[in-house]
């Protein structure tokens, strides 16, 4: 058995966990984290996406009252028709530019220096998003009509840029467009159901041939450390926002971007696939 690899895998998942529904870029930290120890390649491109299952996992537990009302009324209640009819329109978007640009933003943006830029803009307008005055219209996510999702089913798209962060996007694409803060935090963990779940699954049916028995451990070992610290990270955001705003994440975001550019531009850290200025 390959322990180092597992401890790769778990500290990955334990990665993915904490960093998916935060608005902080899940994917963008993999790529810092995996970058510094040494877990790169397709195969490893591939591992990060499709332990995001675990964490889709943790978030279907948390709101499994909901999803099981959606699922048992969705072919005869109107409120779980609306529901439905919704994340499906806000879900569209990404599967349709997913489906033209995924392999081209993989091989050209799929890099530590991409993530830190995209962290440090997104900390800003972050930050400016939830200083402005907020004109609250939507207060609970069976409220929100087609048209409110659709606009953050767009906004949803900006995360195919490694750093963005897709909770950050649809989170601070729902304020924007009137939603309250729980609502748009919900409204984005629904919205990652079929997301990530639909992208993960695409990934290991493309590049399945790349994985072989061996690599079960290793997938497992990942999948469970996501869907466990996610679990946490879902509570615990769900908790935090109830008297607090996104701006700490904001700051987070330009201080962790910062520091790596600052890394890259004095030559302290040779990241992959950039070379390092300095001395």
């Amino acid at each position: 058995m390959d322990v180092v690899g597992l401890l790769q895998a778990l500290l990955l998942g334990v990665v993915e966990g904490l960093t998916e529904f935060l608005p902080v870029s899940s994917t963008g930290h993999q790529i810092i984290v995996a970058d510094l120890i040494g877990f790169s390649g397709e195969k490893a491109k591939a591992f990060n996406v499709i332990i995001q299952l675990g964490a889709i996992l943790a978030v279907i537990w948390e709101y499994r009252r909901k999803v099981w009302a959606v699922t048992t009324g969705v072919t005869h209640q109107p409120a779980a028709q609306k529901f439905t009819v919704n994340l499906l329109i806000a879900f569209l978007p990404a599967v349709v530019l997913g489906l033209l640009f995924a392999d081209v933003i993989k091989e050209y943006l799929f890099n530590p220096l991409t993530v830190a830029a995209a962290l440090v803009v997104g900390g800003v307008v972050m930050i400016w998003a939830e200083r402005r005055e907020h004109q609250i219209r939507v207060e609970s996510v069976d409220e929100l009509r087609w048209q409110d999702a659709l606009k953050i089913g767009f906004a949803q798209c900006l995360a195919m840029i490694p750093g963005t962060s897709r909770s950050g996007a649809t989170i601070i694409g729902g304020l924007l467009f009137g939603l309250s803060r729980k609502t748009a935090t919900e409204f984005s963990f629904f919205l990652a159901m079929p997301t990530i779940a639909g992208a993960a699954v695409y990934d290991l049916y493309k590049h399945h041939a790349l994985f072989a028995g061996d690599d079960l451990p290793l997938l497992l070992t990942g999948f469970v450390a996501a869907f466990i610290s996610a679990l946490l990270a879902v509570k615990a955001l769900l908790k935090f926002i109830a008297h607090h705003s996104y701006v700490v994440f904001g700051w987070y975001r330009i201080v962790f971007g910062g520091l790596i550019l600052l890394t890259w531009q004095f030559g302290w850290v040779a990241w992959n696939g950039a070379a390092a200025h300095g001395s």
